[in-house]
């Protein structure tokens, strides 16, 4: 089968490969999953770069521990083991993998039935793999701050998959939501459905004056103070991902602060897969639907990683297996 081989850390154009492998059979308690579509996230680029370094005490010191990449797919069950009992052959499945493995970046993989979900009958593998890890990302996060109706929400990464997702997910409850970016998504985001498109490069949503209920960041790259400058007197901050060190400090500084006064700070630990029904019931009625930049084939995910890393793309990046070239 071909996968994207990753044997050092480095730029991503350098160091992962399109190459032939061996396909890898079930084991009784697993499921062989033929992979359709898989996407880019935030995890692929931090195991193909390296960084930062402390990264690399979970994915191996001086190369990765896992050779292929990919955390999020759609697919068609083509083996299952002994012991499987709640999926058959020519079962289409979609999931965040990542608590149970890694290497979607390949034709075919073998899983955990824990580790997949079974596809809405109306949805395509090209959108069923851009919702699971984004979507819940975002549901988790407006779960864990009880996002209310009407609520002044503001973005942060607006025009990325978590962003774009958690605008839709924000409407939901009618709320005023300001989407930050860089200008290049600025057109894209109005069109979306953000009310206020911010353009991040001429300004920093911190010292506009403007103020908000609650504040979604798929980039931590400033203080807990301030953040706090941009929330009202009982808003709530919370982050999905950014620079480790703002991440630290946030847990340390956003901790001090949330237990001072009424403005909490916060960060999301994803579950995988959790509320993954519920992304799919609103995919159903037509109130959810992802953006998607693509499709690209299998032998373009090196340039895509780095596309990727340098925040360029616009929704969820998906990768087609189908339409992949011979190397």
């Amino acid at each position: 089968m071909k996968a994207i081989v990753q044997t050092s850390y480095g730029h991503p154009e350098r160091v992962l490969q399109l190459q032939e492998v061996q396909t890898p059979l079930p084991k009784a308690n697993e499921v062989q999953i033929n992979v359709k579509t898989t996407t880019i996230n935030d995890y692929d680029w931090a195991v193909t770069t390296g960084k930062p370094y402390l990264y690399r005490l979970m994915f191996g010191l001086l190369k990765p521990k896992k050779s292929i990449p990919g955390m999020e797919l759609a697919g068609v069950v083509s083996k299952v083991g002994e012991q499987v009992k709640d999926f058959k052959i020519g079962d289409k499945v979609f999931g965040d993998i990542s608590e149970h493995n890694f290497g979607s970046f390949a034709e075919y993989i073998c899983l955990s039935p824990d580790a997949i979900r079974k596809m809405p009958i109306n949805m395509d593998f090209g959108q069923a793999s851009a919702l699971p890890h984004a979507s819940l990302l975002a549901l988790q996060a407006f779960d864990k701050v009880k996002l209310k109706e009407g609520q002044k929400v503001l973005i942060n990464g607006g025009g990325g998959g978590v962003g774009t997702l958690g605008l839709q997910l924000a409407k939901l409850k009618n709320c005023e939501v300001t989407g930050v970016d860089s200008n290049d998504k600025s057109e894209t985001m109005r069109q979306l459905g953000f009310d206020h498109v911010l353009d991040y490069h001429k300004e920093n949503f911190t010292k506009t004056g403007s103020r908000y209920d609650v504040i979604l960041d798929c980039k931590t790259h400033q203080s807990a103070f301030a953040y706090g400058r941009a929330l009202n007197p009982s808003g709530k901050y919370i982050s999905i991902g950014g620079k480790l060190s703002r991440l630290i400090l946030l847990l340390i500084f956003g901790g001090i602060l949330s237990k001072m006064g009424q403005r909490k700070y916060k960060i999301l630990a994803l579950k995988a897969n959790l509320g993954l029904e519920r992304i799919g019931e609103l995919y159903v009625q037509n109130k959810l639907k992802p953006t998607i930049d693509g499709p690209y084939s299998l032998e373009e995910v090196p340039r895509l990683v780095q596309y990727f890393g340098e925040g360029k793309h616009k929704g969820k990046i998906v990768i087609d297996l189908n339409d992949s070239r011979p190397s």
